[in-house]
C-alpha cells in the first residue's frame, strides 16, 4: 500500500506545478497593478479586511497575520483584520472607502462572500474576489480541486504583502502628502521613481516566487513521497483505533493547523470526515495560558487534557525550532501519541531531537515559500489518509 500511495503523492504534488505554471504568468502583471493600488490605500489610512467561510476563513486569518506581523525583519505592520466570524454585519459597521476587502471562497464561489464584496465595492473599497467575477481584482478559480485552488490563492495573497512593501520601498505614490506616515515609513517623500519600470519588475518577481514553489514541490515529490505515504498509513491506523488529529502551530502555521483540522472534519466531496482539533483555534485558551503561565506552554497545557494514546500530534513549524511546538511534541511522545512534524529549513530542533515519528520538511529558508509548499503537503497527506482508511493503494 505504501508504494502505491507514494506514487499518488508524487502525482498530486506535481499536478499542482502544472496549475501554478499556467496561473501565475497569466495573473502577475494584473496582480502587480493591484498591489500598487493597495499601497496607495494603506498610505491613505486604509485597512485590509478579509473574510471567508469554513476552511476559507483560515485564509482570512493567514492574510491578516501576514500584514500585521510580516515575517521579514524590518517590514512594517499594516492594519488588517479577519472578519470571518460575522463578516456581513462587521463590514456594515466598520467599512471605510479607503479600505481593501478580500473575500475567500471555494472554486465555485460563495454567494454570501460575493454579496459582501459587492456592498464593499459600492462603498468605495478596493475589492478582491478570490475567486469571483465582480471585484476590482476578480479571478477565476485556478483549479476546480478545492485543495489546489486554496494553495494557489495562498501563494497569491502572500505576494500581496510582499509586493505592497516593494512599492513602499520604491517611493512611488505620486501626489501623496505622507505627513505623519514618515514616522512609520521614513523612506517616503524621497525622490519618486517611474512606476512604469517598477510594475514589470514586480510582475516578474511574482512569477519567480511561483517557480520557486514549483521547484520545492518537485523536490518533496522526489524525496519525501514515500515518507508521506508511510505517515498516512500510520495516521489511518490511529484513526481506526478511535484516535484524532491534534494540530498546532504559531502565526501562519496556526492558520495552517486550523485549516488542516477543518479539512478533516469538513472535507471536500469524496473524502470522509475524520476526528481532528486545532489547539491554535482557541484564542481564549491561548491568551490565558500565555498571560498567566507563558507562551511556551500554550499548546502543552491544552494537549494534556485532550491527548489520548491513540491520537496523532501534528506540530507545524517553519523553523522546526518553535519552543511551544517542541514542548508539546515532547509531551505527546511521553503519552504514546504518534507525532508528525510539518517543518522548514533543515527540520530544526524537532528533527535533531527526534521528536517527530514522521518529519516532512520543506528545505527552504524563506517562510512564505515554506508555508505554501507545506499546504500542498498536508492537503495531499489528507487525501492519502482517506485512501489508507478505505484500504486503497
Amino acid at each position: 500500500m505504501v508504494e502505491k500511495l507514494a506514487e499518488r503523492a508524487r502525482e498530486r504534488l506535481l499536478a499542482r506545478n502544472g496549475v501554478s505554471a499556467r496561473f501565475f504568468p497569466a495573473e502577475a502583471h494584473r496582480l502587480a497593478g493591484a498591489c500598487r493600488r493597495m499601497a496607495e490605500r494603506f498610505l491613505a489610512g486604509g485597512r485590509l479586511l478579509a473574510f471567508g467561510r469554513g476552511p476559507y476563513a483560515t485564509d482570512a486569518q493567514h492574510v491578516s497575520v501576514e500584514f500585521i506581523h510580516p515575517v521579514i525583519v524590518g517590514k512594517r505592520a499594516l492594519p488588517a483584520l479577519d472578519l470571518s466570524i460575522a463578516f456581513g454585519p462587521w463590514l456594515e459597521a466598520i467599512l471605510r472607502p479607503e479600505d481593501i476587502v478580500l473575500g475567500f471562497g471555494p472554486p465555485e464561489g460563495d454567494p454570501e462572500v460575493a454579496a459582501a464584496l459587492a456592498v464593499a465595492r459600492t462603498r468605495g473599497a478596493q475589492t478582491f474576489a478570490l475567486p469571483g467575477e465582480d471585484a476590482d481584482y476578480a479571478v477565476a478559480a485556478p483549479s476546480p480541486d478545492p485543495f489546489i485552488h486554496q494553495e494557489m490563492v495562498e501563494v497569491l495573497y502572500h505576494t500581496l504583502w510582499e509586493t505592497v512593501h516593494v512599492f513602499f520601498e520604491h517611493r512611488q505614490l505620486p501626489g501623496h502628502d505622507v505627513g505623519e506616515l514618515t514616522a512609520l515609513y521614513p523612506f517616503l517623500g524621497a525622490q519618486q521613481v517611474d512606476l512604469g519600470q517598477v510594475v514589470p519588475e514586480v510582475a516578474a518577481s511574482i512569477v519567480a516566487k511561483a517557480r520557486e514553489d514549483e521547484r520545492l514541490r518537485a523536490e518533496v515529490a522526489r524525496d519525501q513521497a514515500e515518507l508521506m505515504a508511510a505517515a498516512a498509513v500510520a495516521v489511518a491506523d490511529r484513526l481506526r483505533r478511535g484516535g484524532k488529529l491534534i494540530c498546532f502551530g504559531n502565526g501562519g502555521s496556526a492558520t495552517d493547523a486550523n485549516d488542516l483540522a477543518i479539512d478533516c472534519i469538513l472535507p471536500p466531496p469524496g473524502l470522509r470526515p475524520v476526528q481532528a482539533v486545532s489547539l491554535s483555534l482557541e484564542p481564549a485558551n491561548l491568551t490565558a495560558i500565555a498571560n498567566d503561565v507563558g507562551q511556551e506552554v500554550m499548546f502543552l497545557r491544552q494537549l494534556i487534557p485532550h491527548a489520548r494514546p491513540e491520537d496523532v500530534a501534528i506540530g507545524i513549524s517553519t523553523s522546526g525550532s518553535s519552543k511551544n511546538v517542541i514542548i508539546a511534541l515532547e509531551e505527546a511522545r511521553k503519552r504514546g501519541l504518534l507525532t508528525v512534524g510539518l517543518l522548514g529549513y533543515d527540520g530544526g530542533e524537532i528533527v535533531r531531537r527526534g521528536l517527530a515519528d514522521f518529519a516532512l520538511i520543506v528545505r527552504c529558508d524563506y517562510i512564505p515559500r515554506i508555508q505554501e509548499v507545506q499546504a500542498s503537503i498536508y492537503h495531499v497527506l489528507r487525501e492519502l489518509i482517506d485512501e489508507a482508511l478505505n484500504g486503497q493503494g
